[in-house]
């Protein structure tokens, strides 16, 4: 998908362009990238190697300590040069990266050296989305970048890493194949349409069961998918003074919640993050669920439920020394009964002495006393349990995300609407339409057909460094 179109000055695209690729903040080194038909040569203007050579003159993929300087000379930091020739380097262009002190006055002085001598600040994504036009790379690998980024796990990290090598391009590639083959087997049978000994429909049809079987395992994965990419929510719910906050604090080993004996403390929901064997969890204490007058404390429990229903794991936090009043246990047996799969039990207050819980007694429960920590660890294996078992059989090293989810289903769609024309009676020519629009979804997967607007969609959601 290279940009061909002719233009009397430089192209937006082949533009040059600037942006500090590290996090911004005071640190040890920051990485700054220009990139663009010009970037040599707009680089030279604001270095000076302390080899006296000119910037220009130097072989590719070699790198030159020197001095940045400004518009009037002046230095503004020893930095190394990092030169690469296009088409050799990641955006496919001409590119120097500068790693710098990470001082934020330093970049910016240099950043503005930069665009005085002829380059612009670099939009959001457009680094990656110059590789993806240069064809570097494809739409779906440029989407790994991003996931890359942004992952929250390890087994995410992982995925991205499989993805930017091509795991899913090859996917797609392998569909496209095998369609283009079935594809053939229509034009084929043009040919042969007065041979009644002749016929594709076997063929064909295999190639459409397999591919539809295999979107089918892709989609299956896509929930699990989404715990891998962001992370698990673990909600703790409970009537008021169950000693939720306590036991967020307990999880969290830190006085994030407020925690008192006064009922209906917490009034809105409350999240906490922290990773545990390579894993990102968000904790969210939540109001306690009873019936209220108050309006305010009215909305925080309508936004516990709201919590429960998007959690991954529900911790169902019961007052274990006191018996459940009619409405406590109408509404946990509501709870248990809707989200039976994600919920754990856990009775608090262990030390206090256990009240009979009548209708909990065919229920495992986990008791607990967060104010002596008591069993804490043991609630965390059992955390750690549902965990595994929310990314048991993740075989594949795919991330979909939503644009991709959404090709897909309309993908699955298209094939199976193509199944019940495999008859004796096929019609080749319908065949053949139906198969064609098929590679068309594939094609904007990998981004061979994509808008220009569905362009602009995806990068928008990457830093402006990459």
């Amino acid at each position: 998908m290279k940009n061909n179109i002719s233009c009397g000055t430089l192209c937006r695209e082949e533009e040059t362009i600037i942006a500090q690729c590290t996090p911004r903040g005071s640190g040890a080194i920051a990485l700054l990238r220009i990139s663009g038909a010009d970037a040599l040569h707009i680089t030279s203007k604001i270095a000076q190697l302390t080899s006296k050579k000119n910037l220009v003159a130097q072989k590719s993929h070699t790198i030159h300590l020197g001095w940045v300087t400004d518009s009037s000379g002046k230095k503004i930091d020893q930095v190394l040069f990092l030169l690469m020739h296009g088409p050799h380097s990641f955006t496919g262009q001409n590119t120097v990266e500068i790693t710098a002190h990470n001082n934020p006055f330093i970049i910016d002085a240099i950043i503005e050296a930069a665009i005085q001598a002829g380059a612009r600040l670099a939009q959001e994504g457009e680094f990656s989305k110059r590789a993806f036009l240069n064809n570097k790379i494809d739409l779906l690998q440029a989407e790994a970048i991003n996931e890359l980024i942004h992952a929250q796990t390890q087994k995410s990290l992982k995925a991205s890493l499989s993805q930017l090598n091509g795991s899913l391009s090859h996917k797609i590639d392998s569909f496209e194949q095998e369609l283009t083959k079935a594809l053939a087997y229509c034009e084929a049978s043009f040919e042969f349409i007065e041979d009644e000994n002749v016929e594709f429909v076997h063929e064909i049809n295999t190639i459409i069961e397999k591919i539809v079987q295999s979107i089918a395992q892709l989609k299956k994965t896509f929930k699990r998918q989404e715990h891998i990419r962001q992370g698990v929510r673990i909600t703790l719910l409970g009537s008021v003074n169950a000693g939720k906050s306590s036991l967020f604090n307990a999880l969290l080993d830190s006085e994030r919640a407020i925690v008192t004996n006064i009922p209906g403390t917490t009034r809105d929901t409350i999240e906490a993050g922290l990773f545990n064997k390579e894993t990102y969890q968000t904790l969210i204490d939540t109001a306690g669920l009873r019936h209220t007058k108050n309006i305010i404390e009215k909305e925080g429990i309508q936004k516990s439920l709201l919590e429960a229903k998007k959690a991954d794991i529900i911790l169902l936090v019961i007052d274990g020394s006191k018996k459940q009043t009619k409405q406590e246990t109408k509404i946990y047996q509501k709870i248990l009964s809707d989200y039976p799969q994600k919920t754990l039990i856990v009775q608090n207050k262990n030390d206090l002495g256990n009240v009979d819980q009548t209708w909990l007694s065919s229920k495992k429960i986990i008791a607990i006393s967060c104010k002596h920590k008591k069993n804490i660890d043991l609630l965390k294996n059992h955390i750690d349990e549902k965990i595994k078992t929310l990314f048991f059989a993740i075989e594949s090293p795919f991330l979909l995300n939503q644009r991709q989810h959404g090709l897909l289903l309309s993908l699955e769609k298209k094939l199976t609407s193509i199944a019940p024309m495999l008859d004796e009676n096929t019609q080749y020519e319908l065949v053949s339409l139906h198969l064609k629009d098929a590679l068309s979804d594939l094609a904007e997967f990998s981004g061979k057909t994509v808008d220009k607007k569905m362009l602009d969609k995806v990068f928008s959601s990457f830093c402006i460094g990459k």
